[in-house]
């Protein structure tokens, strides 16, 4: 219902879009006495729609396309740049309700201080964007110095422009303000900033709205992820909490390796369920204190592709099942199942390769006991550059060393 809503909307704008241009296209083709003032009105009139077009499907554009790959900031940002953009307002501020504390905070801004900004709460029905909130109403100050219910956060200079504080609603639910101050060419808001600004709002709600969806979506996977994880670790018994180790360090070294945001999640999830196919690998085999039969090995070296085709099917976890799929490759190309060869194989699946051989060793197998810190630390550097990413190794090992400090940007 929100894709149909969100693309009847846009084409909607198209279809007027295309009605003013050929308006324009005529005026300009038969100009008649005293038309001159009419054609730079017409001018005006497409440019401002032109700028709310734009706008408007940057916006539609993440909610529709990019939502799993930008944070809810990022997108305020976007909105608070796009309004003032639309209606020339030299500075502006979106609000978000928490409904845990029950007030108004600021979450993008526009020439707006770092003081304000953190020092700034308000309650529901308190100030003008208070009472814009929850009355649901647009509200116009034309002299905020002179208006009791403002509340003085924006500084004796910007107190002197009026402004409006518009309520974003979905579902007729207030959830936030947008509030934009006026420019001082301007006298006020015409009656096109206003309805522009309400299209403005009424599509950052839409996208908002799937912004949240997408979220709630990644959380069900995430808790699949984590259930599928307790399955292997429940079938292959050696490893207790493997892959919830995994997880967090796959995740660190990640971030030490400067992988880009969204892949963070990714290299998460594969280390979770880098053994995944192992639920299809007899159980005994599993479990066997002695070395494996050469039949038995061939049928181990069967689980990357077999998770590969538990995850594949998933988009979401497209990217997943590659590292899962390639996590055995060696640097050297001697691993399996392609035989892939250094930079070949995803960044992923080499950090997964590395935190997968640390935890083997460090683990009690049912054909030996844990290695000592040295000794797998020795190993490790051995395989480095044959094995292993020599690059991940180093930084895993420094990381290791430093007892996985949390990631500072």
């Amino acid at each position: 219902m929100i894709y149909l809503l969100a693309a009847v909307i846009v084409i909607m704008l198209f279809i007027i879009g295309a009605l003013l241009r050929k308006v324009y296209d005529l005026r300009l083709e038969k100009p008649s006495a005293g038309a001159e003032g009419t054609e730079i009105s017409l001018k005006t009139t497409w440019g401002k729609f032109d700028e709310l077009l734009t706008s408007l499907l940057t916006i539609h554009e993440i909610g529709i396309v990019n939502a799993g790959q930008i944070k809810k900031e990022e997108f305020y940002q976007t909105v608070v740049e796009s309004a003032c953009e639309l209606i020339n307002s030299p500075r502006g501020s979106l609000m978000i309700h928490d409904e845990v504390a029950d007030e108004l905070r600021i979450c993008a801004s526009k020439n707006i201080s770092k003081e304000v900004i953190e020092n700034t709460r308000i309650k529901p029905g308190l100030g003008i964007a208070g009472r814009a909130f929850q009355t649901g109403e647009t509200i116009f100050v034309t002299d905020p110095a002179q208006n009791t219910q403002y509340k003085d956060f924006i500084g004796k200079e910007e107190q002197m422009d009026p402004f409006i504080a518009i309520p974003l609603k979905l579902k007729e639910k207030p959830f936030g303000v947008l509030n934009l101050h006026l420019s001082r060419e301007k006298e006020s808001f015409t009656d096109y900033d206003l309805k522009f600004l309400t299209l403005l709002a009424g599509e950052t709600a839409i996208t908002l709205e799937n912004i949240k969806l997408y979220e709630s979506l990644e959380n069900f996977y995430l808790e699949m992820v984590q259930t599928l994880a307790r399955v292997i670790d429940a079938k292959d018994s050696y490893t207790g909490d493997h892959a919830g180790r995994a997880r967090q360090k796959a995740r660190r070294l990640a971030e030490e390796l400067h992988m880009p945001a969204q892949m963070l999640r990714y290299v998460e999830y594969a280390a979770l369920l880098h053994d995944i196919g192992k639920i299809g690998i007899d159980g005994a085999i599993l479990s066997k204190p002695g070395k494996l039969t050469n039949e038995e090995y061939e049928e181990i070296k069967k689980h990357p592709a077999i998770g590969y085709q538990i995850l594949s099917p998933i988009h979401f976890l497209g990217p997943v099942a590659q590292m899962v799929l390639y996590h055995q490759e060696w640097y050297n190309g001697m691993g399996y199942p392609e035989g892939l060869k250094g930079e070949e194989i995803p960044l992923g699946a080499r950090i997964v390769a590395t935190i997968d051989a640390w935890d083997a060793m460090r683990s009690d197998r049912p054909y030996r006991k844990a290695l000592s810190v040295e000794i797998a630390e020795d190993q490790l550097v051995k395989g480095a550059s044959r094995q292993f990413d020599p690059q991940v190794v180093q930084a895993f090992l420094s990381l290791e060393k430093a007892g996985w400090p949390e990631f500072v940007k």
